[in-house]
């Protein structure tokens, strides 16, 4: 039996690949404590696993799935790598800019001190950094520097043997020092310094129109009976309504005898009309609302359709807008906002949190309401599973092409290669679709499968292709290549959490937003939203964090340079 199967994974390679995915996905999802693996280091290392059966497979098979793996990468952070380089997104690119320099060259050095090769040193950058994109570019730019075959192959097996022996302390290490040490070398509490940037922002007292995801809204009738009222129009009322209760509300429409009306803001209210009140139910419930009179049950009065709409900002008028500058426009009236997710992040809802191109919001309220707004602020993101493969093969296709073209600087080859291509396709075509999004939809379901199953098949050729040397090199240089990954991670860490307070004069909880989002460990930046009790922290990773993607996978390129 154990024949068989071995014999059936040497004839069908193939299918140790999906071997190699199902166990390493599980193994990386269990949790020691409160840290787990991931996929990726749980992938690679059941491929390392399966490697020692000697099994061959085509490297243009991981050269597939990688292309695909970063243009899904360049896709998902363009219209927030685009941002940042406008102006007031370009201090925290800069920001990351300074950060991924900075690890880049204490990763060459430390590498150079510890003596290692090029491979390691590549595999050594990629799993301090936490940086898996580095794995695939470094071993394309091995291959452009003419070594003989033998050597390219030890080189490029060296890579996931420093990867997995780095990435452990890489991923743990830097979510515990922000998280925690982070704050002690900044001397801040740091959920109370969350706290006070949450009342700067307005978070204690939002605009009228934003409403926390987790208070829900409520329609709710009420016979006007009220003297004062009788006569007002509606859009005195709303403002009234603002004024007493720092929150907005809102008259859809209302019954006058048998006639149900649709409100407008100049819409007179009179004594004895019924009025569907939309607002957030913990002001509804209070005792100081506004008087207006009894509430009356009347289901069809009542019976509005309430839409939910997932809106992607295209507009150019849009970007760059506080909530409180969109909550006082017109646009406002009749819709609340649940929710602003940016590069998977969600943003609190504060005052003064900016929309960009990009961003995707969530609208509640009437159809026709949310479909007025829906037309100022950009593209409603309906649900589809439909991708546009034109868009994707032809974007991976062009950056791939252009990334071959190798310019030579004495006896050095220059190039992007065919990821760094299709890694600058992404970005410019998944800004492309955030300005235009008639076209070139991929939507998140097909944008997380890419990325996952783009990278994770990847790193499992890599493993089953470095599998009969990855113990050998283990026990040669695993102590060092330890100690080497903790100086990579924590140094560069504390640098930056240094150069943000003093050079950049960032917020304490922004600036380590700042630093996780450079370093792009997601992990990290769950740990100080945690550790924080606010999401203020993630104000600072959207930009970092796309910037910091990018500079962090052409650093695969520049580091085998500099080793070289």
């Amino acid at each position: 039996m154990i024949d068989w199967f071995v014999t059936s994974l040497q004839h069908y390679p193939e299918l140790s690949i999906y071997l190699a995915l199902a166990v390493g996905f599980w193994f990386g999802s269990i949790k020691f404590g409160s840290f787990k693996l991931g996929s990726v280091t749980g992938t690679l290392l059941m491929g390392v696993l399966i490697g020692q059966l000697d099994i061959k497979i085509s490297p243009n098979v991981k050269a597939v799935f990688f292309l695909l793996f970063l243009f899904a990468v360049g896709y998902g952070v363009g219209p927030q790598f685009f941002k940042g380089l406008k102006k007031e997104g370009l201090p925290q690119a800069l920001f990351a800019a300074i950060t991924v320099v900075l690890t880049l060259v204490v990763t060459w050095l430390t590498a150079k001190f510890f003596g290692f090769d090029i491979g390691t040193a590549a595999g050594l950058m990629a799993g301090a950094q936490t940086s898996s994109a580095i794995i695939g570019v470094a071993s394309d730019t091995i291959s452009q520097l003419g070594l003989d075959a033998a050597m390219q192959k030890k080189m490029a097996d060296a890579i996931p043997i420093a990867y997995a022996v780095t990435y452990i302390f890489g991923t743990a290490g830097t979510a515990y020092i922000l998280a925690s040490v982070g704050p002690k070398l900044l001397g801040i509490n740091l959920p109370k310094s969350a706290k006070e940037l949450e009342s700067k922002m307005g978070t204690a007292e939002l605009a009228p129109g934003v409403v926390p995801g987790y208070h829900p809204l409520a329609l709710r009738a009420y016979r006007v009976d009220n003297d004062a009222i009788d006569g007002m129009t509606v859009e005195n009322f709303e403002k009234e309504f603002v004024i007493l209760t720092h929150k907005r509300g809102y008259v859809g429409r209302l019954r006058r005898g048998n006639e149900l009306i649709n409100t407008e803001l100049s819409t007179v209210m009179r004594k004895g009309d019924v009025i569907a009140l939309s607002a957030n139910r913990e002001v509804l419930v209070k005792s100081d609302l506004p008087r207006v009179g009894p509430e009356v049950n009347d289901s069809e009065l009542l019976n509005v359709h309430v839409e939910i709409m997932n809106v992607v900002v295209t507009k150019k008028e849009m970007a760059g807008k506080t909530l409180k500058e969109l909550s006082d426009a017109p646009i406002s009236r009749g819709i609340f906002l649940r929710k602003i997710m940016k590069n998977g992040i969600e943003l609190p809802l504060t005052s003064e949190t900016r929309i960009d191109r990009g961003d995707i919001v969530t609208l509640v309220g009437s159809e026709s309401s949310v479909e007025k707004a829906v037309k100022l602020i950009g593209y409603a993101d309906r649900p589809s599973n439909t991708t546009d493969i034109v868009f994707l093969a032809l974007g991976i296709f062009i950056g791939g092409l252009l990334g071959s073209l190798v310019l030579k600087f004495g006896d050095v080859p220059l190039t992007m290669g065919t990821a760094g291509g299709s890694l600058i396709a992404g970005l410019i075509f998944g800004w492309l679709r955030s300005v235009k999004p008639m076209f070139g939809r991929i939507p998140s379901g097909s944008l997380w499968l890419m990325n996952n199953l783009g990278l994770n098949a990847f790193i499992a050729v890599i493993g089953i292709t470095a599998g009969p040397g990855f113990v050998s090199g283990l026990q040669s240089l695993g102590v060092n290549l330890f100690l080497a990954g903790i100086i990579s991670t924590t140094i560069p860490l504390i640098i930056a959490i240094y150069i943000g307070k003093y050079f950049f004069k960032f917020h304490p909880a922004i600036n380590l937003g700042c630093v996780a989002g450079a370093r792009t460990t997601t992990a990290a930046i769950g740990a100080i939203t945690e550790k924080a009790e606010s999401n203020t922290p993630a104000l600072g990773y959207t930009v970092t964090y796309a910037v910091g993607q990018i500079l962090l996978t052409l650093c695969g390129v520049v580091i085998v340079l500099l080793m070289k």
